[in-house]
């Protein structure tokens, strides 16, 4: 196609505007009638896909092309003409000068939109689905970057490639039979994640989703997976989002939560009736009557409302991918982007992260590992589908299968995950070369396995040639490379490189406060860090001044009680009794202490760790009686939960012993440290 440069002796490709994973748009002339347009060229499959697959793609390029043919509004991407052209399908559209909601997200430094820009987008929006809807199309596939703001503030709708008439076709048809994902997780309906039947109050909801990112600058369903997403859509009442955004108006805030109501029949009857709300609210927040003439939900008091019906998910939301937000964000299990379903194909948003990382690996609860079992066995049976219809190298096979090596290492089974992540890395070179973005994501999750693995050295090279080669490709500012530099501090920290650390966790949190603001979470954790570097390296007065603000910002963010407002409460206490302010820093250890029960649990492990501050503050004050009590307790909790020779219960019976010795019962802490070396010996546990 590109080759011949003129397709149909008429369109005239001229500059390359955007590329998918299956096809690619250009810039074209129309040679007849002397204007610019946008070709849309779908590419031949290979001999990779299947017959089925190949089919399915076909069929839906197809199928856009009727859908936008016939619809004419300011609100929709006009679409002039449509065939085949020595085998490849081609779609000419008028050509958008402007940007989609995800880049401009993007251009705004991920922050929120400003107000009087958002609601005159959701005004326009609501107009065009109006139409649409009018037209028995429902879209299905609303997202920031299928909705573009043209440089004269025109809003338009795009791809429809997988719209459909409003009652006909289930969501289950053999569109999906093949397997392939429908919409995009972030901003699907709870009723189209169920499977059940879809009509134009699904596109509503989908609105809902979109207009709660370009205010607040996150998806309201914000989770760590594609499966939480999913249950979040079906299960979770979403925060008002004024409580995220203070300055947005309130008949916005209500008109949103009511897109995003549980059920069709909760939330506005149509387009044309959301379209009345923005307009009458815009006059002076007057109410407005809910569906059908009923009061509408009472958002204030969201907690208390009736949860939707625990139904199973579909079995083809098991495949489904966490997609792109706006802010090019996503969830760590989610796979490459290129496997998040057709109609991201023609998404220019950048690649999707690498994982997070965090700071140790601790054993999984039970939820987490049920979770990470089951993400396993899906994953893995993924990938045998995959293989045996596409082939074992395909890419999308390898994403099912990196998939596989992050469940592995969630549940602790870092050995296996390594040989994962290398076997997925091979391939990813042999196939993409050495600096593609997926070859770098899997180097990435190899580091991260090195290091979980004990293998310090090995894990800070790779992280630190990762995160060269992605400053290099995607830019020293890009999530992914100021992911893989978090990866590379951490690694530091652990081999007691702690000036270097510091210097990178600095690096990151000026990068981050830049891009995403001050706090936000990536920040915030960021900070956190930066904290725990300056404590090793005893600049305890500069950690604490650190604390005393993060720990400020995240009650104001998250809450007094958010687990991460206690991690940097205790670190704020930690850092005080390194300055030997004993009676303070135990005060702020019990506080803690009672938080994280009450919050997490008596045998949480960040609990255990709170009392044992109690404890070392005690004895410094000397109260070695009461300090052994609480030595004891967590001993004896990390006994029962880890087991007698796990390093952390080790590490607690010789806090035990030493309590001992200081409280003049030498032969019981002789014998108790003879019982640990024998359990290390034995268990092959680390001094």
């Amino acid at each position: 196609m590109a080759e011949t440069r003129l397709i149909q002796s008429r369109y005239r490709l001229l500059d390359l505007i955007g590329r998918g994973g299956m096809g690619e748009v250009w810039r074209a002339r129309d040679e007849a009638l002397g204007r610019q347009v946008a070709v849309k060229c779908l590419k031949p499959m290979s001999a990779q896909h299947d017959e089925d697959y190949t089919r399915v793609v076909r069929e839906r390029f197809r199928r856009e092309a009727r859908v936008a043919a016939a619809l004419q509004h300011r609100g929709v991407t006009v679409v002039h003409d449509f065939g085949e052209y020595e085998g490849v399908l081609y779609l000419v559209m008028e050509l958008l000068d402007g940007r989609n909601l995800s880049q401009l997200l993007a251009d705004n430094e991920q922050h929120p939109l400003p107000v009087d820009d958002i609601v005159d987008i959701a005004e326009q929006v609501a107009d065009a689905l109006g139409y649409t809807h009018q037209q028995g199309i429902v879209h299905r596939d609303l997202k920031p970057a299928n909705i573009m703001r043209l440089s004269d503030g025109t809003v338009k709708i795009c791809d429809f490639g997988i719209a459909r008439p409003g009652h006909g076709i289930p969501v289950t048809s053999r569109l999906t039979g093949v397997g392939i994902a429908m919409g995009t997780p972030h901003y699907m309906s709870p009723e189209q994640i169920s499977g059940g039947q879809v009509d134009h109050r699904s596109d509503l909801y989908s609105l809902g989703c979109v207009l709660y990112e370009i205010a607040t600058g996150a998806p309201p369903f914000d989770l760590e997976d594609s499966w939480g997403i999913l249950v979040g859509h079906r299960d979770t009442q979403p925060e008002p989002l004024r409580s995220r955004r203070a300055e947005l108006p309130g008949f916005f805030d209500r008109v949103v939560l009511d897109l995003l109501a549980k059920t069709p029949e909760e939330r506005p009857a149509d387009a044309h009736d959301l379209r009345r709300r923005i307009a009458v609210g815009r006059t002076g927040e007057q109410p407005f009557p809910g569906p059908a003439g009923k009061a509408p939900p009472a958002h204030a008091t969201l907690a208390g409302r009736t949860p939707a019906p625990a139904s199973a998910l579909p079995a083809w939301a098991h495949t489904m991918t966490g997609g792109h937000k706006a802010t090019g964000t996503a969830g760590p299990l989610a796979p490459p982007d290129h496997a998040a379903g057709l109609t991201l194909i023609w998404t220019t948003a950048t690649a999707g992260p690498g994982t997070r990382a965090g700071r140790g690996a601790p054993s999984p609860g039970p939820a987490r590992g049920d979770r990470a079992e089951h993400a396993l066995r899906e994953f893995g049976r993924i990938a045998e589908d995959r293989a045996r219809a596409l082939g074992a190298e395909h890419g999308e096979t390898l994403a099912a299968r990196q998939q596989m090596a992050y469940a592995l290492g969630r549940l602790g089974r870092h050995t296996e995950a390594h040989e994962l992540h290398a076997s997925v890395l091979a391939s990813r070179e042999r196939a993409l070369g050495p600096d593609h973005p997926d070859t770098l994501r899997c180097r990435h999750n190899l580091s991260f396995s090195l290091s979980r693995l004990g293998r310090l050295e090995d894990a800070y090279r790779t992280a630190r040639d990762v995160a060269a080669a992605r400053a290099r490709v995607l830019g020293p500012d890009h999530p992914d490379t100021l992911v893989t530099l978090y990866e590379v501090g951490y690694t530091l920290g652990r081999l007691g490189r702690w000036t270097e650390a510091l210097h990178t966790y600095r690096r990151v949190a000026e990068a981050r406060t830049r891009l995403l603001g001050a706090e936000h979470a990536d920040t915030l954790a960021t900070r956190y860090e930066v904290g725990i570097s300056l404590g090793r390296l005893g600049r305890s007065a500069d950690a604490l001044e650190l604390y005393r603000a993060l720990v400020a910002d995240r009650t104001r963010v998250n809450g007094p009680t958010d687990p991460e407002t206690l991690r940097a409460r205790h670190g704020l206490g930690v850092n005080l009794g390194r300055l030997a302010r004993w009676d303070e820093a135990l005060a702020e250890a019990r506080a803690v202490c009672a938080a994280r029960e009450g919050v997490l649990g008596p045998d949480h492990p960040d609990t255990l760790v709170s009392r044992r501050e109690v404890a070392v503050a005690l004895g410094w004050l000397g109260r070695w009686t009461d300090a052994l009590t609480l030595y004891r307790q967590v001993a004896d909790a990390r006994t029962r939960l880890l087991g007698p020779a796990h390093p952390d219960t080790l590490s607690g019976r010789d806090d035990e012993a030493h309590c001992l010795e200081q409280l003049g019962r030498a032969r019981e802490a002789a014998d108790l440290y003879r019982e640990v070396a024998a359990l290390r010996q034995r268990g092959h546990a680390p001094p």
